[in-house]
């Protein structure tokens, strides 16, 4: 077996190499391209929340690629209503890229604490459109007066492409573009809405686009 002795430094620690996370594990297995499409919107979090003190990811998942994002906050907080993925998080977070992990359902508790930034990604087309405004309401109740939530979904029109049984049954509340700006303007004062196709995300048609991701900033008073 030939060697090359420049690559020594990856087989010389004791420790295992990191492993995937429980759900990105699974995207791997089944749609490898997609990681790369998750990893890209983490990415653009990470770039437009760069420098912010106090961050919050809700709905976490197994927070395996949250690491993106805690590369450029001060600090990051990650939250998921779904205690397992919490618990497998734990074992997969990097000791160099710090994240607090919580059990906590931000829909039904509420307050976690005081941020100035929020993100969340693939988690609004999982909310009961009935209670859309209740779960924006508490995503409020935890922002500062000054902050920014950053808001990341899968486009009604893409779900016309995937196959009725390959369709995720979660996605209970995926909207056009136009709509999910007017939902989202009547919790925020300023709305900037992208489109994304793949891992590229631009200012193209909405009607167009595989996925939005909403900027937004300026919080209005509890919505009713």
């Amino acid at each position: 077996m030939k060697i090359n002795s420049q690559y020594d430094y990856m087989f010389q620690s004791d420790e295992s190499p990191e492993a995937l996370g429980v759900v990105t594990a699974k995207t791997w297995e089944k749609d490898p391209k997609r990681l790369l499409f998750t990893l890209a919107r983490y990415k653009f979090v990470a770039k437009i929340l760069a420098g912010y003190s106090k961050v919050l990811e809700v709905g976490c998942g197994d927070a395996w690629a949250s690491r993106i994002v805690a590369q450029h906050v001060e600090a990051l907080t990650a939250i998921d209503y779904d205690g397992r993925f919490i618990h497998a998080a734990r074992k997969t977070i990097a000791k160099q890229w710090p994240i607090e992990l919580i059990n906590f359902d931000i829909l039904s508790s509420g307050r976690v604490g005081e941020f100035d930034a929020i993100y969340l990604l693939d988690v609004f087309e999982h909310i009961d459109p009935a209670r859309e405004h209740d779960f924006l309401n508490s995503i409020k109740l935890n922002l500062t007066k000054n902050g920014v939530v950053i808001l990341g979904v899968p486009s009604l029109h893409s779900q016309d492409f995937i196959a009725p049984e390959k369709r995720d049954p979660g996605h209970v509340n995926c909207k056009s573009g136009e709509d999910f700006k007017i939902t989202l303007k009547r919790h925020f004062s300023n709305v900037f809405l992208f489109s994304m196709n793949d891992e590229v995300v631009h200012t193209g048609n909405l009607a167009l686009a595989n996925y939005f991701i909403a900027i937004c900033c300026g919080k209005e008073p509890e919505l009713k």
